[in-house]
């Protein structure tokens, strides 16, 4: 089966999850993520604000904000094609809707951070497995933005993927431009992946 095709059965798989299995999944999450010692000793925590079934990081981003992190959430520049970055995110701050529909900060070159800012970063996934691979949306935002992490022994960002148990696929082929995560988290578990 082609990448399109895995991919548009995994969007229906989650998207078609009851409201109520999408808030369990949800509290599920947090309540594992919150524990974990990566989420504890972050200072500065990438999220997302979750759209299309993705399984919604939003009690995380409480959590973030109540033990005084500083948070972060992605923007897509509205001048390039491909370009993400990342703004702080706080009670204040403005959202508008991107060209997806999905709401982000409101695009200010002079706020935008750089990605080597954060500590950690949790990304929406598509799908997974357990070495690491994941499938995004495919527009390859997230590998462009991290693609500076290739090669490096030691990495500067621990990259989290967040996904319900159910989008994990046995196998994903992985390109020479896919940036591999450090952990995967579900409502079931977190997922540690063995260094490449």
């Amino acid at each position: 089966m082609k990448s399109n095709e895995i991919r548009q059965q995994l969007r229906l798989k989650r998207r078609s999850l009851t409201l109520i299995q999408q808030q369990q999944a949800a509290e599920s999450l947090a309540t594992l993520i919150v524990e974990s010692a990566f989420f504890q000793t972050a200072k500065r925590v990438g999220l997302y604000l979750a759209n299309d079934g993705e399984i919604d990081p939003a009690l995380i981003l409480s959590s973030a904000n109540q033990l005084s992190k500083q948070c972060f959430l992605p923007v897509i520049d509205p001048k390039s094609e491909n370009s993400l970055y990342f703004a702080s995110f706080n009670a204040n701050t403005k959202l508008q809707p991107n060209r997806y529909g999905i709401l982000e900060p409101v695009f200010i070159e002079s706020e935008i951070q750089p990605v080597t800012n954060m500590d950690l970063l949790l990304m929406p996934l598509v799908g997974f497995d357990r070495t690491g691979n994941r499938m995004g949306m495919g527009g390859g935002y997230y590998d462009r933005t991290l693609a500076f992490m290739k090669g490096i022994e030691k990495p500067v960002l621990t990259l989290v993927g967040l996904a319900h148990s159910g989008q994990e696929v046995s196998q994903i082929s992985s390109q020479s431009w896919d940036i591999p995560l450090h952990l995967i988290a579900t409502e079931k578990e977190i997922i540690c992946v063995k260094p490449r």
